[in-house]
């Protein structure tokens, strides 16, 4: 049976605390720079450089607009498969250890904040839009930012740093 008792001194101990804190960060700043986009680019493109746009791209996919569709099925579907992720990446990251912490933190804040907006919003803004000439890598927003670092220090981190 579930205690949540003792679910809830795990996840509040010390050591978790700064994890928590360094998520709801990360959570913040993709809040944030999202708001601000949607406040002020809707309908305009912005040209920072010949390499950048903020363009406002609404994602009904998943990270970097994959699996994208019309349908309210597979969005819901393609949802509750990110959200049950979700709780496994936050159960993983409370049974770890501080650096691997870490590395779920920045996982996990990332998206929470991209979760976020597929409740609210029934989709996720994606902004950031790199290209060379007339190739455009996929639109993506900071939350994506955050996963990708995560997930490539992860992955680095199994490479490279022995556990004994």
């Amino acid at each position: 049976m579930i205690n949540l008792k003792e679910i809830k001194n795990k996840i509040f101990k010390k050591e978790n605390l700064y994890f928590l804190v360094l998520l709801f960060f990360i959570f913040s700043v993709d809040r944030y720079s999202k708001i601000k986009i949607i406040e002020n680019f809707n309908d305009n493109v912005f040209f920072v450089n010949e390499f950048l746009n903020f363009d406002l791209v609404w994602n009904t996919g998943i990270g970097f607009g994959l699996l994208s569709s019309d349908s309210s099925l597979y969005y819901n579907l393609i949802s509750l498969l990110i959200f049950t992720v979700i709780i496994f990446l936050i159960f993983l990251g409370l049974k770890s250890d501080k650096f691997d912490k870490t590395i779920f933190s920045v996982i996990i804040g990332g998206a929470l904040g991209n979760f976020y907006d597929r409740i609210t919003f029934k989709a996720v803004p994606d902004f950031i839009d790199f290209h060379y000439g007339n190739f455009h890598w996929f639109t993506f927003n900071a939350a994506d930012i955050f996963i990708t670092i995560g997930i490539i220090c992860f992955i680095m981190k199994e490479i490279f740093i022995k556990s004994n």
